[in-house]
């Protein structure tokens, strides 16, 4: 049975950092991208930032570059999204994806559809 769990989240005041974890069970970890989507109240889910089986590519949102980072740990099974200078706008639900992608092009990243966890919730005050 597969499982994505996330977590990490929290309360925490805006230009604060949070680090999100998503570990994978399941499944032939390497064989999978993982990305990160975000859903706000009233919102459309958005991708975040995404990060391919190999750990060499990575997607951001214009929204977060150069503020968060992706990256995996595959001995883990897990995927890391650091969070830096966190802004209000931020404040969402944040949930994991893994799926078996064929290429990293946005067009794909963005219909990301593997198995999905429960999400965390991240919430930046001002």
């Amino acid at each position: 049975q597969v499982q994505v769990v996330e977590s990490g989240g929290g309360l925490v005041q805006a230009g604060a950092s949070l680090r999100l974890s998503c570990t994978v069970s399941g499944l032939t970890f390497t064989r999978y991208g993982v990305g990160w989507f975000r859903q706000a109240p009233g919102k459309e889910r958005e991708i975040v930032a995404a990060v391919s089986w190999t750990g060499g590519n990575k997607y951001y949102a214009d929204s977060v570059k150069g503020r968060f980072t992706v990256s995996r740990d595959n001995a883990l099974s897990t995927v890391y999204l650091q969070m830096n200078s966190l802004e209000p706008e931020d404040t969402a639900v944040y949930y994991c994806v893994a799926d078996r992608i064929r290429d990293f092009t946005k067009e794909t990243l963005l219909k990301m559809d593997g198995y999905w966890g429960l999400g965390t919730q991240v919430t930046v005050s001002s």
